[in-house]
């Protein structure tokens, strides 16, 4: 066997999750290689991916712990505050019907626990600077663009086969392959899963009044609206609809695009101009029964695939990622095989109960609020309301949004393993 082709760990798809977690791996000193079908250049490009992230500060701690966040920060717009309503906020269109109560989550600035509430960053520029990081990383290898064409699992280890005829072996396999993930096909690994009748449409505009950093989100019997500050004066668009809506909004010439999302956005901006491109994807539910088999591990969106309503989906996947990182690295400096059944099923105790509990969650509120019954519309906006007015109560919704609940692994905490 070429000492080349010999990893502790290999990890199937380079996308955010899979390019963070080989970091966080090589970082403790474990050979790592990265294998995705995507080819970088193509990736990080401003037409592959319209869509933006809402880190977390659990999140943006990983990414500091792991020396990336510098780069990044000057890309990134922090989050001053959330403003949730059922309708358009107070202010906007009168004939939109707007709510008459809401619920807004402003940082405490006294609890110093809770690093205000996250940064909005593009994908492409979290990306680009995961490429860089990985290049300078003397035991990690990214293999793009190339196809795996099979996993084969042994006792003592598993054979990662690809296209090109190469066999990289290693003691651990990690399927960061999305929400379609052919390794877990392969592995036989069972789903709970459904389609929403939903797609996500994404936009970036360019609007006259600043934002202030203020991230929006109005309820809509199509779905959620959301409004996510970015840098120089723009915001991204996640804008929810049934699906044979969205197709037909996807089709209208600029000037009647700009007038359908206008008549959503609204006027608190000033005048609202689309700039790139326009993107859509559609939205869908995924829970795997177990998160590994034999030496191999789901990770991420291989795993669990969640509605995009509180824009959780990347920092569950970070936080599979920092947890494999802990449970790996702290079994290899006990001796232990990284690849053990031991390992694996910490990592999923660990996991799938949190990604669990978020994924309901966000069905159950999907379901709640893209329905127009009065009554239910009225129970929920005096609920938003009670909540808005209990300190306690939004405290706590925040500081679970900040991803610092619970047992938290090392990088989550802003420290290497």
């Amino acid at each position: 066997m070429d000492a080349k082709d010999r990893f502790d760990v290999v990890i199937v798809g380079g996308g955010l999750t899979g390019l963070t977690l080989g970091i966080g791996l090589s970082v403790c000193g474990l050979r790592t290689a990265v294998v995705d079908a995507a080819d970088p250049d193509r990736a990080t490009g401003a037409g592959f991916d319209g869509r933006v992230v809402a880190l977390s500060p659990a999140s943006i701690n990983l990414y500091q712990a792991l020396g990336l966040w510098p780069e990044v920060e000057a890309h990134a717009e922090p989050i001053r505050d959330i403003l949730v309503t059922d309708g358009r906020t107070p202010g906007r269109f009168e004939r939109s019907g707007a709510a008459p109560l809401f619920l807004h989550f402003e940082p405490a600035s006294s609890d110093a626990e809770v690093l205000g509430l996250g940064a909005i960053v593009e994908n492409r520029v979290l990306l680009s600077a995961l490429h860089e990081s990985a290049r300078g990383q003397s035991g990690l290898d990214v293999v793009a663009p190339m196809q795996v064409v099979d996993v084969t699992t042994t006792e003592a280890g598993v054979e990662i086969a690809l296209g090109s005829g190469r066999i990289l072996h290693a003691a651990l396999c990690l399927a960061c392959d999305g929400r379609g993930s052919p390794t877990r096909q392969r592995l036989k690994l069972k789903t709970v899963e459904w389609s929403y009748p939903q797609t996500g449409i994404v936009t970036t505009v360019k609007h006259a009044e600043p934002h202030e950093g203020v991230a929006q989100e109005y309820f809509l019997p199509g779905g959620p609206f959301a409004i996510l500050p970015m840098t120089e004066g723009r915001s991204s668009l996640v804008w929810t609809e049934r699906t044979e809506d969205a197709g037909i909004i996807m089709g209208l010439d600029d000037a009647a695009f700009t007038e359908e999302l206008y008549l959503r956005f609204g006027d608190f901006l000033g005048e609202v101009e689309p700039v790139g491109g326009r993107f859509s994807y559609p939205l869908s539910f995924m829970l795997a029964h177990s998160y590994y088999s034999g030496r191999c591990a789901l990770v991420g969106d291989a795993a669990h695939v969640i509605h995009p309503i509180a824009g959780q989906g990347l920092n569950l996947g970070l936080k599979d990622a920092a947890a494999l990182v802990d449970v790996v690295c702290e079994a290899r400096s006990l001796g232990l095989d990284i690849g053990g059944g031991d390992v694996l099923d910490r990592y999923q105790t660990w996991r799938r109960f949190d990604n669990a509990s978020l994924a309901l969650i966000t069905d159950g509120l999907n379901r709640l609020y893209s329905s127009d019954v009065m009554p239910q519309r009225f129970l929920r906006d005096l609920g938003m309301a009670l909540v808005d007015k209990a300190g306690p109560a939004r405290r706590f919704f925040v500081r679970q949004a900040s991803g610092l609940g619970g047992e938290l692994p090392a990088l989550l905490r802003g420290e290497l393993p």
